[in-house]
């Protein structure tokens, strides 16, 4: 149960009405107070909680008040004998009945059918138990007992699973997968077809970096995969989550392992691994194929650049030379040109003028043109049929799509040697070849007659397919990232269309959704019109002939005068406090490692052993030092052990996990009275870290250079990172803020999302405002920012210079409907923000929803100006919001300093490992940290002596008495001296 409740929220879930008065009347002092949060806590989750620690302090108070008791401590114990009464009293009051052998019977065939299939986290399976028996009236089994149950319905699941899987696949596909796990290391340089050498090892291993070569890998990769020949639909009923589960396990066992499994298990485990490999490689292919177009021009343009720079000369006195030219021309026009211009100008200045012509004029793009087809016929050609081949390439337009006939005319000729396509042959121009390439494309021949020059086309085909497979227009069969864009939306929205509507609280008519964003516009307009002329700290000015924002920046802070006491306070009471202690610490009271699971099917090391390699591994990851380092400082705890618990035990779904335990111990463990109530702010932000190159997730950063990947982090106020994402340095930074109000899965209730600039699109504001959160950036380019009308005839005097066209409200009104159905995938998670917003990116403006999203974007965007504009107090909390994330960023460092920083490894899921366990660390530094200051604030000399902008500059990420170096020797007898009872 989430821990931060707004008083309207206590007053409608929390309150407790006249008939359940005369349920307690007869219990007095705390026993009242037990009973009645007993009782409202069955009502609200259909089940009764274990430890007091599951009610949240704020509702147990909110209890307290309505029953005039004001106890010291919220923390009590209850007699056992008081509970059973208690339980059977509220059981008869809802009228609920406790749960039989036929109603667990029924259950398990509930989950097997409809649950086990689609969902293998524990949580999702608990809360769909407890939400049936709720709607049947029946008490639901004790936590310890229904996780045994869940334990025994899964395996029953998978045994079915297996035994459904081996009975569709044919003798040939089984013979396959026996020689692909028994194929030696070393087959695939022997000659023959590479796809059928290929073994199971190297199927394991992530794409390098782009290439033709690489290319031809991934291929022959997924050329192995189709030769096994599984049934096309062999899992079409269970999702990729659960599938995960056993790709995990074929990549921690090495082939031998695999090999003496029963072959039930066996042959359906090799065939999950292939069949989320498939759709691994087919996404990567597409990757690799948008890389190297970009990297054919890229290089073309560099070469060309580089070349014309080395001699290019700016010649000057143009004019003059010109008119000189032409006298002599006039004067001597049967004249030799070294005897008469020669003299008159100078051979070496005609000379600079073709260079400077070349690196300005058409010259410079023929040359670029020149260079791309030399590099794209003499080397990255090859790339290209073999992809044809292999890669089915499709449209949902309605008529045929220029570029799938294009591509259909690339492979028929793909063979041939001829220069010119066939006269007779339709060749589609419309739609594939850019304009400005035509005359490229199309060439005169000796005859006079134009004909397409085909190495030309097919350089032309793939950048417009690139563009295609971008924004979606043309997706591939078997890819997942890249795969039908109506997947990735809802099946039965026109089914549920109401409730999908209710879900995300729109209007069902678009004239009602249309009215309310209109009348929130000219409010803000008017607004803003008429505070501008009393507002000194905006102005709206003529630059450059255009109307320009300016902003006066934001007065500082007074400086905190108690910060600094309180840091050495805490190195006096806790010195030198080691980080790998700090994350044991927090697994004492939290349990973090408990969420960590063998991906087997059984576990054989004792838990106590298991939590100290666990806590280690965890350490090694986190901090960059790796295994071999941590492993060295610890007597009886070698490499392999670390390994082997790195490989059966540590996945980022179970560190994702962990964190959320550990960010709502923090929720919980707050005192209101020095961090202030719960809040509803989150702060988003990338950093760049370095990272191996050889590998498709490490690019180039333009902004801050060298190589590497980008973790997004995402803050509340109070220093909290309640989710991480790693991403590529070009990918959507927009899409990663989305995703942190969907995903975050904390008991933190997230309404605002501060971002910079980079983290906002018009698409961006528009989906936000779907999804009823609030966007806020920080825009650094304020001057240059445009306002929206609502219609024509509104007329802003003071906003003239800046304000522009209405809205096209009929465009909004048109698509309203579509953006309900992509709101909604995002909601329900059918599809990522990332899969939607490239949908709507730049390569498709043409898209009715672009268009109309583009619209509503910048109706919500001017909204937002406006309040922008007219407050500073909202410029302020932007930009406080955002200095939080810088000093999480600040932190990075201290903590992950293993290696220089860099990520040393090309395997995409050990990067996301890394970034996970170094988050977990963070996380964990906070909490500790958390409960020190509460500590050490609630000692006598230090009540009411902080002061606002004490508390305003009061952060838990302090770490001048953190020692995260020397021997990691991990000790677990050894605790910090925590006053316990303060951080529950």
């Amino acid at each position: 149960m989430r821990q931060s409740w707004t008083k309207e929220e206590l007053i409608e879930h929390w309150s407790i009405l006249p008939d359940e008065r005369k349920l307690f009347c007869k219990n007095t002092g705390l026993n009242r107070l037990a009973f009645i949060t007993m009782l409202k806590f069955f009502q609200h989750t259909g089940r009764f909680f274990e430890n007091l620690a599951e009610v949240p302090k704020i509702v147990i108070s909110h209890l307290a008040e309505q029953i005039q008791l004001f106890p010291e401590s919220l923390d009590f114990v209850l007699d056992d004998r008081l509970v059973r009464k208690y339980k059977n009293v509220i059981r008869r009051f809802f009228g609920f009945r406790l749960a039989d052998s036929k109603d667990m019977d029924e259950l398990e065939k509930l989950l097997i059918a409809n649950v086990l299939p689609q969902e293998n986290s524990f949580n999702v399976i608990e809360a769909y138990i407890y939400e049936h028996f709720h709607s049947l009236k029946i008490v639901p089994p004790g936590k310890g007992q229904l996780k045994e149950y869940i334990d025994k319905t899964s395996s029953t699941f998978e045994e079915k699973l297996f035994l459904e899987t081996v009975n569709t696949l044919s003798i040939l596909s089984k013979q396959r997968i026996d020689k692909l796990i028994h194929m030696p290391k070393d087959s695939y340089k022997k000659s023959g077809p590479k796809y059928t050498k290929i073994s199971l090892n190297y199927l394991k291993r992530d794409p390098r970096q782009a290439s033709v070569e690489t290319i031809l890998d991934e291929i022959n990769k997924l050329q192995c995969i189709k030769y096994l020949e599984l049934p096309q639909n062999i899992f079409q009923n269970i999702s990729l989550k659960v599938l995960q589960k056993y790709r995990l396990r074929i990549i921690a066992e090495t082939p031998s392992r695999i090999s003496i499994h029963p072959d039930s298990y066996k042959y359906s485990t090799v065939a999950a691994f292939c069949y989320l490999q498939e759709q691994n490689i087919t996404d990567n292919l597409i990757d690799l194929v948008i890389q190297i177009t970009n990297k054919v021009v890229i290089k073309a343009e560099k070469r060309v650049v580089k070349e014309l720079l080395k001699d290019l000369r700016k010649v000057t006195g143009k004019y003059g030379i010109l008119y000189r030219m032409a006298i002599a021309a006039v004067e001597h026009p049967k004249g030799v040109i070294d005897e008469v211009l020669y003299p008159a100008v100078g051979e070496q200045t005609l000379k600079d003028l073709v260079k400077e012509f070349k690196s300005t004029g058409l010259a410079y793009y023929n040359e670029i043109h020149t260079n791309m087809r030399s590099s794209y016929g003499g080397h990255y050609r090859r790339m290209l049929i073999p992809i044809l081949n292999i890669l089915k390439f499709c449209s949902n337009n309605e008529n045929p799509s220029p570029i799938i006939n294009a591509l259909d005319v690339i492979r028929k000729y793909a063979n041939s040697k001829l220069v010119y396509y066939p006269t007779e042959e339709v060749v589609p121009i419309e739609g594939v070849v850019h304009e400005n390439a035509r005359d490229m494309v199309t060439e005169k021949t000796e005859n006079k007659e134009r004909k397409i020059n085909r190495i030309n086309y097919e350089m032309e085909v793939l950048q417009t397919l690139r563009d295609k497979l971008r924004c979606k227009e043309v997706w591939v069969e078997g890819a997942y990232r890249y795969r039908n864009p109506d997947k990735d939306l809802p099946a039965d929205f026109a089914e549920k269309r109401v409730d999908y509507y209710q879900l995300l609280k729109q209007p069902l008519s678009a004239e009602e959704f249309i009215m309310k964003i209109q009348k929130a516009l000219r409010d803000a307009l008017e607004v803003l019109n008429n505070g501008i002329p009393k507002n000194k700290k905006v102005k709206i000015i003529t630059k450059k002939q255009k109307g320009w924002i300016t902003l006066t920046p934001l007065t500082a802070q007074p400086d905190p005068i108690n910060i600094e006491k309180l840091k050495e306070e805490l190195v006096q009471q806790w010195p030198m406090t080691s980080l790998l202690d700090i994350l044991k610490e927090v697994d004492m009271l939290v349990d973090i490692t408990s969420d960590f699971k063998s991906t087997a099917t059984r576990e054989v090391l004792d838990r106590d052993i298991l939590q100290k390699r666990l806590l280690l591994c965890l350490f090694g990851f986190g901090t960059n030092t790796g295994l071999k380092r941590i492993s060295s400082g610890n007597p009886g705890m070698c490499y392999e052990d670390l390994r082997y618990v790195y490989k059966r035990f540590i996945h980022k779904d179970y560190l994702r996990q962990a964190i959320i335990k550990v960010a709502n111990a923090i929720f919980a463990a707050r005192d209101p009275n020095i961090w202030g109530e719960a809040t509803v702010s989150c702060a988003s932000d990338s950093k760049k870290f370095g990272a191996w190159d050889q590998n498709l997730m490490t690019e180039w950063h333009v902004r801050y250079g060298g190589r590497g990947i980008m973790i997004y982090w995402h803050v509340e106020k109070k220093s909290v990172c309640i989710y991480s994402q790693l991403k590529s340095c070009s990918s959507s930074e927009a899409a990663a803020m989305i995703e942190v109000v969907l995903r975050h899965c904390t008991d933190m209730h997230v309404e605002k999302n501060y971002v910079d600039s980079h983290g906002q699109t018009e698409v961006a504001f528009a989906f936000y405002y779907l999804l009823n959160f609030q966007l806020m950036p920080r825009l650094k380019d304020i001057g240059s920012q445009r306002l929206y009308r609502c219609y024509d005839e509104d007329a802003y005097r003071n906003l003239k210079e800046v304000i522009t066209r209405p809205i096209k409200w009929d465009l909004v009104h048109e698509e309203y409907d579509q953006f309900i159905k992509h709101t909604v995938a995002l909601r329900l998670g059918t599809s990522d923000a990332e899969s939607i917003l490239r949908k709507f990116n730049r390569f498709n403006r043409q898209h009715p929803t672009y268009k109309a999203l583009a619209e509503l974007g910048k109706a919500i965007k001017t909204i937002f100006l406006c309040k922008y504009l007219h407050s500073e107090e909202l410029r302020q909390e932007i930009n406080e919001g955002l200095n939080v994330i810088e000093r999480w960023n600040g932190v990075n460092g201290f903590i992950f300093y293993g290696k220089g920083g860099e990520i040393a490894t090309n395997f995409k899921d050990s990067q996301e490992l890394a970034m996970l366990s170094l988050h977990l660390l963070q996380i964990c530094l906070v909490y500790i940290n958390t409960l020190m200051i509460q500590q050490i604030l609630a000692q006598e000399h230090w009540k009411d002596r902080l002061t606002l902008e004490d508390k305003r500059a009061l952060t838990p990420l302090i770490h001048v008495h953190i020692n995260p170096y020397g021997l990691f020797l991990l000790d677990m007898r050894k605790r910090i001296p925590l006053e316990l009872k303060r951080a529950a």
